[in-house]
This record gives C-alpha cells, sequence and structure tokens, in this order.
C-alpha cells in the first residue's frame, strides 16, 4: 500500500523492501537510502533497535516510523533515535503524502545549510590568519544562518553594513534607503543615470535576497517551531505576521502566491546594530 502511495504521487522512488528488521539491515546499508520507511513492531529486532544498528554502523539517511501504538514512551524513544515522524495506522493516504513532502522539505534544507555551512568554513579557513573577525566576517555569520548568503544581493548587503560602520559618524540610525543605495551604486559607476539605474538594481537584489530569507525561516519554522534559528531571527528581523503568511503558504502547499510585505529598513537597522555589537564586543 505505501509504495503504491508512493508510486502513485511521484513522492519518491522505492529502491527495497523488507519484511522484518533483520533482512533489512544489509539492504539499507548497501543501498543508502535518503528515508527508510519503517515498522515500529517487528519480531526479533523492532523498528526502534533496527534504527540503532543501523546508526552505530554509519547509516546517515532519515527514518519515519509507522505504528498503531500511542504508548508515549515508546514515541519518546523513537523521536530520540532521529526519527524524522510518524505515519499511524491504519495507513492514510493523505497523512502518508503528508508526512513525506514534509520529510522531503526537511531533508532538501539540511543538505542546502550544510552547503551554505562548509562554504562559510572555507571561507573562515582563508581568514584564519587574522587577530580579529572583521565586520564581513560577523555579516556573512548571521546571513548564513538565515540561508542567503548565496542569494544576488548578499554582496550588496555586505557592502552595505561595511559602509555604515565605515562612517566617521557613530549614529545607530540608518539612513534614508536611497541615499545608501546611491553611495553604494556611486562606488562602480560615474554618470548620474547609470548610478540611479545601479541604485534600482541594487534595491531589488536586496528585496528578494530578503524575501529569500524570510522562506528560509518560515520553512524552518513549518517543521520545527522550537528552531534555534527561527525562534532567534524571525521576531527580530521580520515583520511576524509576514512569517507567518508564508508558513501558511508552505503549509497550505498552495499554487496561489500570497503577497508577502519585505520590510528592508527593519532588516538592514537590526543587522546593522547586531552586527556592530559582535564587530565590537566579539564572544571571549
Amino acid at each position: 500500500m505505501l509504495k503504491q502511495i508512493i508510486i502513485e504521487g511521484d513522492l519518491g522512488v522505492v529502491i527495497g523492501e523488507a519484511d522484518s528488521g533483520e533482512s533489512a539491515l544489509p539492504l539499507i546499508l548497501s543501498s543508502h537510502p535518503d528515508l527508510v520507511l519503517i515498522d515500529l513492531l517487528m519480531p526479533n529486532l523492532d523498528g526502534i533497535e533496527t534504527i540503532e544498528q543501523l546508526r552505530k554502523q554509519g547509516f546517515k539517511g532519515h527514518f519515519v516510523m509507522i505504528s498503531q501504538v500511542v504508548n508515549k514512551e515508546m514515541v519518546g524513544q523513537a523521536y530520540e533515535k532521529d526519527v524524522e515522524f510518524f505515519i499511524h495506522k491504519p495507513i492514510n493516504r493523505v497523512e502518508v503524502q503528508n508526512v513525506l513532502k514534509k520529510t522531503a522539505e526537511r531533508f532538501l534544507l539540511k543538505r542546502s545549510l550544510l552547503t551554505i555551512r562548509e562554504s562559510l568554513i572555507n571561507f573562515e579557513e582563508t581568514t584564519k590568519e587574522e587577530t580579529h573577525r572583521t565586520i564581513r566576517d560577523v555579516v556573512l555569520s548571521i546571513l548564513n544562518d538565515m540561508g542567503i548568503v548565496g542569494e544576488v544581493g548578499s554582496d550588496d548587503i555586505l557592502c552595505i553594513m561595511e559602509l555604515l560602520i565605515n562612517r566617521s559618524e557613530s549614529s545607530m540610525q540608518l539612513p534614508a534607503l536611497k541615499d545608501l543605495y546611491e553611495e553604494l551604486a556611486s562606488e562602480t559607476k560615474t554618470n548620474g543615470v547609470e548610478i540611479m539605474k545601479e541604485s534600482k538594481a541594487i534595491e531589488q537584489r536586496i528585496r528578494r535576497t530578503i524575501l529569500a530569507a524570510m522562506n528560509n525561516l518560515a520553512t524552518l519554522g513549518v517543521v520545527d517551531y522550537t528552531n534555534p534559528e527561527f525562534e532567534y531571527y524571525a521576531p527580530r528581523y521580520f515583520e511576524f505576521s509576514e512569517i507567518r503568511t508564508c508558513m501558511r503558504s508552505i503549509q497550505e502547499d498552495s499554487k496561489v502566491t500570497r503577497k508577502i510585505k519585505v520590510n528592508v529598513k527593519k532588516f538592514l537597522q537590526v543587522l546593522y546594530v547586531e552586527s556592530l555589537e559582535k564587530y565590537q564586543h566579539p564572544p571571549k
């Protein structure tokens, strides 16, 4: 039944099946699936024991537990063993589809964040001889937490933070965004018309990047409302009502695009204050 639901819903590729925990071990370890659907109650090796054996032998994939048991202690043990979600018996097509879609989103998000973190590690290795973190390091660390280091406007945001912190006057308030964009544009353009065009382009790139951060955090919040990045950044850097709108759109999996308001001034203001604080008072 599960195989039929997966195939008909185009939810993935079924690469193997086993009728017990013991027979599943060599199959899983040899084929390395991204996701294993595993029954909680099985003879000889139950679902939790099977997961323990697989983890001991280095399996890194994800697990979704299938069970009719509602025992809180067993459910707690399963979550301790990195089970992502539960599918309850009797199996329901809609529940299976929803759980597998959410698991896939979490898997892709983790892989994306891992790639970003690896990129940041490589970046930090090139600057490890420096005696202290630069403002660029500080800002990159924050943008990395939001998953937008590779976005098209991240360089513009970095340059704006450097402009603000290198200013002679020490005001914590941002100047008008238009003035900031034009000042940044004038570093690469000399003609007045070109400066205006580049200023508009900077504005659009930054807006798209901040929207990407909102979507990333909303996805984290949908998967796990207690996620530390979501809990910290969502209410500080954004209008939380707009983050909630993003989350509803993700949860409904709607094809109708909800209009999201992007408060660029708030994002840059909070980023500036926090970056300056971390730059001037680095952790011991």
